[in-house]
């Protein structure tokens, strides 16, 4: 017998690889597809490179260290010194904590749509919910400053009296408490702005969790809670970590909520909640106005790149998240 003959091809199979191949529309398609993916790829390293070119005139007459400096001194391009420390700090903390808050109310509002609540009030709800994502943000803005500050007020005094001796409650204005332009105003703001997303994200998820899995688990003997513990949950965390990622992306580069709410701060900051203070976004949104040179125009354009940068790598690990443990 020889082992090197070639086995008759199947005629169906034979017809089937034939058609494909005659079909022009799968082509035409793929070549769509692989020209959309290559062309924003292409997009964002232009942005990248754009950034970075006009950064470098104002990064080489730059008289300080500016990833290092806290100062900003662009009034003059003469003796221009500018550092992002501060900024790229500030954007951090308000955005960590506005993670902080919207994570557990978004577990918990995905695990009520899509495990507890009624069936004739589940869209009901995540379209509540979703419609948070349509809100300008300057309405947040607003809503923040006449509303939110005034009645979180109580709540500032009281965190401040009884647990000023902490780092995150002590307060170098007391002005600043009273009014309620603060980190503190700040991060509750913008939780409330991403809630809709990691909300949507962790919802999609959960409703993708087996059937089999949950009438196995309620076949041996779990209560609804020990169902949502042991198999949602598990299930869906992957999607629920990647959400809150991306819901973080979306927090950093929030410009005019934060420039509306959070009042400037005269020191450095502190890592207190109860401080001002300025994010890398409402910084280039408040100065650039006053700009009338390329070099000062380049400083703000360096931190506009600091924060390309900070909400790429934080979109890449979702990505990584998504890849690594996958979304089921």
């Amino acid at each position: 017998m020889n082992v090197n003959a070639k086995l008759p091809e199947d005629p169906v199979t034979t017809r089937l690889n034939r058609g494909r191949a005659a079909r022009p529309g799968d082509a035409i398609f793929a070549g769509l597809a692989r020209g959309a993916a290559l062309f924003v790829t292409a997009v964002i390293a232009a942005i990248g490179v754009f950034l970075l070119w006009r950064a470098m005139p104002a990064l080489t007459r730059n008289e300080v260290n500016f990833l290092t400096s806290r100062e900003w001194r662009t009034f003059t391009p003469d003796s221009l010194a500018f550092g992002v420390l501060d900024l790229f700090l500030v954007t951090v903390f308000v955005s960590a904590f506005a993670l902080f808050l919207a994570m557990p109310v978004a577990l918990g509002i995905a695990i009520f749509i899509t495990q507890y609540a009624p069936k004739q009030t589940k869209k009901g709800l995540g379209y509540l919910v979703d419609l948070l994502a349509a809100v300008p943000s300057v309405v947040y803005g607003l809503w923040g400053l006449l509303v939110l500050a005034p009645a979180l007020q109580p709540v500032a005094a009281f965190l401040h009296e009884n647990f000023g001796w902490f780092f995150l409650f002590s307060a170098e204005n007391e002005g600043l408490v009273e009014a309620g332009f603060t980190i503190f105003t700040a991060g509750i703001v913008l939780a409330v702005m991403i809630l809709p997303i990691i909300t949507a994200i962790t919802r999609e998820v959960f409703t993708q969790t087996p059937t089999a899995q949950v009438e196995a688990a309620l076949a041996l003997g779990a209560t609804k809670w020990e169902v949502v513990r042991t198999t949602v949950i598990p299930f869906g965390k992957s999607g629920y970590v990647s959400g809150s990622m991306l819901g973080l992306g979306r927090a950093l580069g929030e410009t005019m909520a934060i420039y509306i709410v959070l009042a400037t701060a005269s020191s450095d900051f502190r890592w207190s909640l109860f401080e001002g203070g300025q994010t890398i976004a409402s910084k280039i949104a408040s100065g650039y106005a006053e700009i009338n040179n390329e070099l000062q125009a380049g400083a703000y354009i360096a931190a506009g790149l600091v924060l390309f940068v900070l909400t790429f790598a934080v979109n890449a690990v979702a990505r990584a998240i998504v890849a690594g443990k996958g979304v089921h």
